[in-house]
């Protein structure tokens, strides 16, 4: 008895959203009750409206972390909110997706963002549409006319962001897209968007679920945007250039490490067989080669940086160790094709070399070869 009176103490005190939504022309219909969760739905509940078309519903919101929930007719998207503890929501929608909101701001911002969102994307397919059926001459303009609309609407979402910089409906907007190959926020440079709003949200909403995976999305990004400022500028060297934190969190770049023959080893330091491998097989490598001008630059891919750090002290590793702390996400794991960890790729006189590497014997045997 105790256990369920706890229960029911902890669920009457649980903050909730109240919502009231009256669904026009959907009399004693079902609706459905999604809750975004990162990166899918989530179904909450199934429910079934009035004669009138009015059903209300409850949804858990903890302070400081409101919630992105949808509902759902006929497979159909018709009503968006983001709902904050406390909020008591009334909303007017119709089965098209045409809705009206009080008494929740930010779920008035997000209906204007999406109403927008709609309009935009409805431009751009009646223009493809033209295109279809155009002529030769006229292709031109439509396609012109395709891109003027389509910076347009940037434009504006870049402005709305930037004056709702303290809003999570900038959230959506930072996703925004016109077909899987079209993002609105696209372009490299983009990045700093991400992370300027990972920043300014992180100030009103630090628990949330949603900024941490925006500060994700943001590191990610602005990664790949170094990435190709560096291949930008490093068009001498034959490898792509890294740059990255040392235990002492000093930057170490691949390109300024001064050897004649370079081992690049991608690795995870919570795997054990990894570890062991610096020991077993590394230790004994660096000792014998080193002086004849070998040196090993070894990238730990983790997000646990300081597990990182404790393995390379514990070892007393003497080679350049760095360490990308987006793990799996890391730029340079796509730069450098790495499907699996780890990952062995060798650099003799500033140029990849075409050979392979697969255990002690064949690595020994390459580096015999190159310093000869």
């Amino acid at each position: 008895m105790k256990c369920t009176a706890a229960a029911l103490i902890a669920a009457a005190c649980t903050p909730v959203a109240k919502i009231e939504v009256t669904l026009d022309s959907a009399p004693s219909s079902e609706v459905v009750m999604k809750l975004l969760n990162i990166n899918q739905y989530e179904v909450l509940d199934t429910l079934k409206t009035d004669a009138s078309g009015r059903f209300t519903y409850k949804v858990n919101v903890e302070e400081g972390q409101p919630e992105f929930v949808y509902v759902y007719y006929n497979d159909k998207r018709v009503v968006s909110l983001l709902l904050e503890a406390g909020d008591k929501v009334t909303v007017s929608a119709d089965t098209l997706g045409n809705y009206t909101v009080t008494g929740s701001e930010e779920s008035s911002k997000l209906a204007l963002v999406e109403q927008e969102y709609s309009a935009a994307q409805k431009r751009l397919q009646d223009i493809a549409i033209q295109m279809e059926n155009a002529e030769e001459s006229q292709a031109s303009a439509l396609t012109q006319s395709l891109g003027k609309e389509y910076v347009n609407y940037y434009r504006q979402c870049v402005k709305y962001i930037l004056e709702n910089s303290r809003s999570l409906t900038v959230v959506p907007v930072l996703y925004q897209n016109f077909g899987i190959d079209l993002p609105v926020f696209g372009q490299s440079t983009d990045a700093i968007h991400f992370v300027n709003m990972a920043d300014s949200l992180a100030l009103s909403y630090p628990q949330s679920k949603y900024v941490r995976a925006l500060r994700k999305e943001a590191e990610r990004r602005y990664g790949y945007m170094e990435l190709e400022a560096k291949f930008r500028t490093a068009a001498t060297i034959g490898f792509p250039d890294i740059a990255l934190p040392d235990i002492n969190a000093e930057m170490v770049r691949l390109s300024e490490v001064d050897s004649k023959v370079i081992m690049i080893y991608f690795w995870n330091p919570a795997d054990a067989d990894q570890k062991m491998f610096n020991l077993d097989v590394l230790e004994s490598l660096y000792a014998d080669y080193h002086k004849k001008g070998f040196e090993i630059y070894q990238v730990a891919l983790t997000v646990d940086k300081a597990s990182w750090a404790q393995v390379v002290k514990k070892q007393n590793l003497p080679w350049i160790n760095v360490c990308d702390r987006l793990g799996a996400a890391s730029p340079y794991v796509t730069s450098y094709n790495i499907p699996l960890l780890p990952a062995t790729f060798i650099i003799a006189d500033g140029a990849l070399v075409d050979g392979k590497v697969v255990d002690e014997k064949s690595l020994r045997n390459l580096l015999d070869q190159l310093l000869k």
